[in-house]
C-alpha cells in the first residue's frame, strides 16, 4: 500500500509528472530525454554523480509508468584540459605542458590501461554506473564535434554571435570597452550564490567558463584547438558568414586560415555549447550545480541563447547542493584525493548509496560516510527495510527504498543474509579477515539459524571488510590480547573478581549474540540484587559502563571496541576464560 502511495509522496515523483506533462506538450510521441554531463578532468567524483542520479532517478520513474525515456550522458571529453590535479597516481608536472588540449589528446596517467586522459578517468564512473544499475546513453562530445554532427549549430551560432554577444553583455561584469566595472543596472541583479558553494565548484570550469568574449576582432562563440600544438590559446582574427573563411592565431606563433564548413578541430565555447546540445538532443529534464545558477553562469544565460538563437527551450530542472563526506571539506575533483562512487562502492552496498541520493531532495545537501558514521546509516537501512517488509513504513520512505533497491529492470543484487554491517565489521577487525574464524563467530551469532556459508552474508561482508582496512586506522584496529592482563587481574577488588566469575559462569548458556547481550548488562543487575531484566537505573548505567571498561582493557587493553557480544563471540569461550580468569 505504502508503494501505490509514493507518486503523491516523494520528489522523483513530482518532477516526473512534471517531465511527463512537458514533453507532451513539447514533443508529444517523442521518447522523452534527460540529461546529465560529465567531466572526465580528472577523478569524477560522488558530487558529480548527483549531476546523474537526480535525473536517472526520474528517468526510471517514468520508465516505470510505462513511457519510453532516454537518459543522455554527455562525457565532456573535448573540453580543454585546465590544471594538473593533485592527488592522481602516475601523472608529474609534465602534464603541465597539455593545458589547453582537449582532455582526449592528454596522455593517459603512467601506467595506464587506457589511450587517454579523459578515457582513463571515464573508466571508473562507467563501471560505477554500471554496478549503481544506471541506464543511459552515452555521448562523447569528442566524437561528435570532430565527426561534424554540429556544423550547422555552430554555423548557426557564428552567424547570431551578434545576437550571442548581447544576450551575454547583460551579465558581463565590466564593460568590454572600458574594462571598467559596469554601472548599477547594467546586469541582471540575482540572488547571490555562496562563496563557498561557488569554490566548492573549481575545478569544474563552469561558474567562469570563457564565453568567446576578448577578441580585437568582435565576439566569436567558437574556439579553435590548434593544428599545431592542439591547445585552445587560439584568438579568431576573421570570419566570413558567406564563405565561412575563418582565421585564427595561436600563442604558440602559428597561425591559420580554415573553411569551418569544413573544419572539425574546435568547439563552441561552454556558454553557447550547453543550450545549443538543449535544442539538438531535445532536452526536457536535465538539473545542474549550485554554480551553474549565479548571475551569468552557463545555466542562466543558456536559457536566453537556447530559446533566442537555437530556436529551442530550457529544460526543466532543479538546482542540487553538494555533497560531502564525513570528516571532509566539500568536495572539488581539483583537489586530488576526493573519493569517487567507485570508492564508496566498496565500502557499500549499491542500494545503499542510492537510497543516499533518493531520500534527499535535489536541494538538500548531504553526506556521505566514510568513517564510523557508516554503522549507523547501515542500522538506518536495515530499519528501512523491515518497515518496507511489514507495511509500517511512511510512503516518501517507501517510494525512496523502492528506488534505492531496483530499477524499472528489476531488483539490483543484494546481501541474502543482511546481518548488521557493525557486527560484520566488528568480525573482519578481530579476525584479521580470516574465513575459518569469520564463520564460527557468525555461525555463533544465532545458534538455532547458523551462517553456514559466508555467500551468505556477502557482499555486505566484503564491504565491511574493506572498510576495516582501509577507512580505519591502525590505533583504533582491535587487537586481541595474547595473554592475560596479570596486573589488572590481581588488583581487582572482591567485587570485579565476582563480576568477571558470573560472566564466566553464563558463557555456555548465553552462548548467542542476543544471550550474550542480556548476559554483559545482566551482571551489574545481579551483582546490585536485582533481576537481569529489571530497568536499569542512573546508578546502575554507572555499574554497567565501569564493567564494560573493564572487559575492554582485559580483553583489547583498550577504555572501547567493538560491541563486547561480538567482541566475546569472536574471540571465543576458551580464549575469553583464559584472559579472564581471576
Amino acid at each position: 500500500m505504502a508503494q501505490a502511495q509514493s507518486t503523491e509522496a516523494d520528489w522523483v515523483s513530482r518532477f516526473a509528472d512534471e517531465v511527463i506533462a512537458e514533453a507532451e506538450r513539447r514533443a508529444p510521441g517523442k521518447p522523452i530525454v534527460v540529461a546529465s554531463g560529465l567531466s572526465p578532468s580528472g577523478p569524477i567524483h560522488l558530487g558529480n554523480l548527483r549531476e546523474v542520479m537526480t535525473p536517472h532517478l526520474v528517468a526510471d520513474e517514468i520508465r516505470r509508468r510505462g513511457h519510453e525515456v532516454r537518459h543522455l550522458i554527455s562525457w565532456d571529453d573535448y573540453d580543454r584540459y585546465r590544471k594538473v590535479p593533485n592527488g592522481v597516481p602516475g601523472i608529474d608536472e609534465s602534464w603541465a605542458e597539455h593545458i589547453g588540449k582537449p582532455l582526449t589528446s592528454v596522455p593517459a596517467p603512467a601506467g595506464s590501461a587506457y589511450p587517454n586522459w579523459a578515457e582513463h578517468f571515464k573508466a571508473a564512473m562507467v563501471a560505477a554506473l554500471a554496478d549503481l544499475g544506471i541506464e543511459y546513453d552515452p555521448i562523447s562530445q569528442t566524437e561528435q564535434y570532430t565527426s561534424g554532427v554540429y556544423r550547422e549549430q555552430i554555423l548557426h551560432a557564428m552567424k547570431h554571435r551578434g545576437d550571442i554577444d548581447a544576450i551575454l553583455d547583460q551579465y558581463r561584469t565590466k564593460d568590454k570597452a572600458t574594462g571598467q566595472p559596469k554601472k548599477q543596472g547594467q546586469k541582471q541583479q540575482q540572488k547571490p550564490v555562496d562563496e563557498a558553494e561557488l569554490e566548492a565548484a573549481e575545478g569544474s570550469g563552469a561558474a567562469a567558463e570563457d564565453d568567446g568574449s576578448g577578441s580585437g576582432a568582435g565576439y566569436f562563440p567558437y574556439k579553435p584547438y590548434c593544428g599545431a600544438c592542439e591547445r585552445d590559446l587560439t584568438t579568431v582574427t576573421a570570419y566570413d558568414d558567406e564563405t565561412t573563411e575563418l582565421a585564427y592565431t595561436c600563442v604558440c606563433g602559428h597561425t591559420e586560415t580554415v573553411l569551418l564548413s569544413e573544419f572539425n578541430r574546435g568547439k563552441l565555447v561552454w556558454k553557447v555549447d550547453w543550450p545549443m546540445r538543449w535544442a539538438y538532443e531535445g532536452v526536457i529534464f536535465e538539473p545542474s550545480g549550485v554554480d551553474h545558477s549565479s548571475p551569468g553562469s552557463s545555466f542562466v544565460v543558456g536559457g536566453q541563447i537556447v530559446r533566442k538563437v537555437f530556436g529551442g527551450e530550457q529544460p526543466i530542472g532543479p538546482m542540487y547542493a553538494f555533497v560531502g563526506i564525513s570528516g571532509m571539506a566539500k568536495m572539488s575533483s581539483s583537489k586530488g584525493g576526493v573519493p569517487t562512487p567507485g570508492d564508496a562502492l566498496k565500502i557499500m552496498e549499491a542500494p545503499l548509496l542510492r537510497w543516499l541520493y533518493a531520500r534527499r531532495k535535489p536541494n538538500q545537501s548531504f553526506k556521505i560516510a566514510f568513517d564510523q558514521e557508516i554503522q549507523r546509516l547501515y542500522d538506518e537501512w536495515d530499519k528501512l527495510e523491515a518497515k518496507v517488509a511489514d507495511g509500517t513504513a511512511l510512503p516518501a520512505d517507501a517510494a525512496a527504498h523502492s528506488r534505492a533497491a531496483r530499477t524499472a529492470a528489476g531488483e539490483l543484487p543484494r546481501t541474502p543474509r543482511p546481518l548488521p554491517y557493525r557486527t560484520l565489521a566488528s568480525v573482519v577487525d578481530i579476525t584479521a579477515g580470516h574465513d575459518e574464524q569469520t564463520i564460527r563467530i557468525l555461525s555463533d551469532l544465532d545458534p538455532a539459524n547458523p551462517v553456514a556459508d559466508l555467500d551468505e552474508v556477502r557482499p555486505r561482508l566484503d564491504r565491511a571488510e574493506h572498510w576495516i582496512n582501509t577507512q580505519v586506522p591502525a590505533e583504533s584496529r582491535t587487537i586481541v590480547r595474547s595473554e592475560p592482563d596479570a596486573e589488572l587481574l590481581a588488583s581487582l577488588d572482591e567485587q570485579g573478581r565476582e563480576s568477571l566469575r558470573l560472566l564466566l559462569e553464563g558463557l555456555d548458556e548465553h552462548w548467542s549474540l542476543d544471550g550474550l547481550t542480556t548476559l554483559v548488562y545482566g551482571v551489574p543487575k545481579v551483582q546490585a540484587g536485582l533481576t537481569p531484566d529489571a530497568k536499569p537505573t542512573p546508578e546502575l548505567k554507572v555499574a554497567q559502563r565501569s564493567f564494560f571498561a573493564l572487559l575492554y582493557h582485559l580483553l583489547v587493553s583498550r577504555d572501547t571496541g567493538p560491541r563486547l557480544p561480538t567482541l566475546l563471540l569472536a574471540v571465543g569461550a576458551d580464549r575469553v576464560r583464559k584472559l579472564l580468569a581471576a
